[in-house]
């Protein structure tokens, strides 16, 4: 069996050295090199898949040199707004064999807990966010808040329910961001790795959805799939919830 050819953008960084180290490990991918700040991307160009966790300055870039060249992509880099996402669409339609995936978050676990805070959101008129991790982080809020917040905003409005309840009227920044009505409290700390808490409130309980990812290990199988997923799959594809089965 022919192994997948696997480039990484990033490979000297934290995450791009653990998709190497996992990779690496397994019998059908084959890592063939990578590319950090600075280097040739004519490295990687004999990739099937090219794996990008660098910076979202960096990110379109690679897409925009990979993609013509029909070399399918996981982008674990965050900070796509919609003008990104159709950017990456034109891309896949000018190159309509490879195939590109975007997720805010390669964690079973995180893909779960903002499944399960959709779920609930409907039972619950107040809903906010708390997202904590390491002080390298670029952006801010994180990209699986936003895309939690996105949900749980998409939830609420399918059954028909009004604003959260908030009558703050000095603010001065403590409410946090607001992604979709939704607020969103950021905490960058050293001795953080990835943590996010949903916090969902009504009248005489709270409900507390919270994941934490303490090892960049747990990224690696959503990765993975994600690796062996794309080359099959042309086309954009958001999150990992249809590569993992859910």
């Amino acid at each position: 069996m022919s192994r997948i050819r696997v480039g990484i953008f990033g490979i000297e960084g934290k995450m791009g050295s653990e998709v190497r180290r996992a990779a690496g490990a397994t019998d059908d991918l084959e890592v063939i090199g990578g590319v950090d700040l600075g280097g040739q991307r004519e490295q990687i160009a004999a990739a099937q898949v090219a794996v990008d966790f660098t910076h979202p300055d960096a990110v379109m870039g690679n897409i925009e040199w990979c993609v013509p060249r029909g070399i399918s992509m996981v982008i674990g880099t965050t900070g796509f707004t919609q003008e990104r996402i159709a950017r990456v669409r034109e891309l896949c339609s000018a190159s309509p064999g490879t195939g590109v995936l975007v997720a805010s978050n390669f964690s079973i676990g995180a893909v779960l807990m903002m499944q399960f805070a959709a779920k609930a959101a409907p039972f619950y008129p107040s809903a906010e966010i708390i997202e904590l991790h390491h002080p390298n982080k670029a952006d801010a809020p994180s990209g699986t808040s936003a895309t939690t917040a996105g949900r749980i905003a998409a939830a609420r409005a399918t059954a028909g329910m009004g604003p959260v309840p908030d009558a703050t009227v000095h603010d001065a920044g403590a409410r946090g961001a607001v992604v979709d009505g939704i607020h969103i409290h950021g905490v960058r700390l050293q001795g953080l790795v990835a943590h996010q808490e949903v916090l969902l409130g009504a009248s005489g309980e709270t409900l507390t959805i919270r994941h934490d990812s303490f090892d960049r290990a747990s990224f690696m199988p959503g990765v993975l799939a994600g690796v062996r997923w794309v080359v099959g799959h042309p086309g954009l594809t958001e999150g990992i919830e249809t590569v993992i089965g859910l």
